[in-house]
Parts: structure tokens; sequence; C-alpha cells
């Protein structure tokens, strides 16, 4: 389904995506930040956060590190505040990147079981598969910001993985 080569992409893609994101976010005010505007976890900050404990609860099964605090309901409160959530989204960013850069294409085959608080029982999927979950996830949510960002009026990042530089 997917090779190493193709995680390791997806890694730096992540990486240079939430790289462009930050700038943007900067430049609004934390009200901004934190208004509701009817996404599905509310504001540019809810949904940010909730990604980015997308990334620790996949990765936790992945790399066996730490996995976030709370279930999916509680993850757009992950952080309070733009302060907290840009060191946490970098050190997500090098997280992601070391795993990708250490896997191998057998590490990608076979199954993963785990408890599923979404789904409330034990489920198993194949790895491969859950790999190419995570990017989407990511992209996903990222679409959600994009969305957002551009009715503030805020320019948003190019998301297009061909204009991504090299040396990212």
């Amino acid at each position: 389904m997917i090779t190493a080569v193709y995680a390791q992409q997806m890694a730096r893609y992540n990486r240079w995506q939430n790289s462009q994101l930050t700038g943007f976010l900067e430049a609004l005010s934390a009200e901004e930040l934190a208004r509701d505007r009817g996404a599905f976890f509310g504001s540019i900050l809810g949904t940010a956060n909730h990604l980015l404990w997308g990334d620790a609860i996949w990765m936790s099964r992945f790399d066996g590190g730490p996995g976030p605090e709370g279930g999916i309901p509680h993850s757009a409160a992950l952080h309070n505040d733009l302060a907290e959530w840009l060191p946490a989204r970098r050190e997500m960013d090098d997280r992601i990147a070391r795993w990708a850069d250490g896997l191998s294409d057998a590490a990608l085959t076979g199954e993963m079981t785990w408890f599923s608080g979404a789904a409330g029982r034990e489920v198993s999927k194949p790895v491969a598969m859950l790999v190419v979950q995570m990017f989407n996830h990511q992209t996903h949510h990222r679409g959600q910001i994009h969305k957002m960002l551009t009715e503030t009026g805020s320019k948003a990042p190019v998301s297009d993985l061909f204009f991504m530089p090299e040396d990212v």
C-alpha cells in the first residue's frame, strides 16, 4: 500500500505545513483564534488543538511514546493559547519526523491492535492504512483551519505538495 519513503515525505509535508501555518496563526489576536466559527472543533485554536491531539494519539500507537490527555471531546482544549500550542506542535512534528525517518517498509506490514476510545472497543487494522489515516487526518483538519483563516481575511498558506521545498 505505502512505503517508508511515503511516510517520510508526509512527515516532511506535515512539518512544512505547520511551519507555514505558524506565521498566519501568530498574526491573529487571541480572540480571533478562540472565536467559535461553527467548525466541528469550534475555533481555529480548537481545531489546531484537536489536530495535535490526534497526532499524539496515533504516535503513541506507532512509537510507543506518551499519548495525549483526555479523549476526543476534550481535544479542542488541549492548550489554552498559541504560546502553549506552538512548542507542543514543534515537538510533535519532530517526533513524527524521527519516527518516519526510522521506519522500514517491513514495519508497515501486518496489523495493529489497540483499544479505540472513539469506537469503545479493541480494533485491528493494517498498519499501512493507519499511517495513511494519520496523515489524512492532518490534511483534513488543516483544510478546516485554512478555511477559517480565509474567513478572518488572512491569506492562508499554500498547501500543494509539489510546492514543498526540497530542504524541509
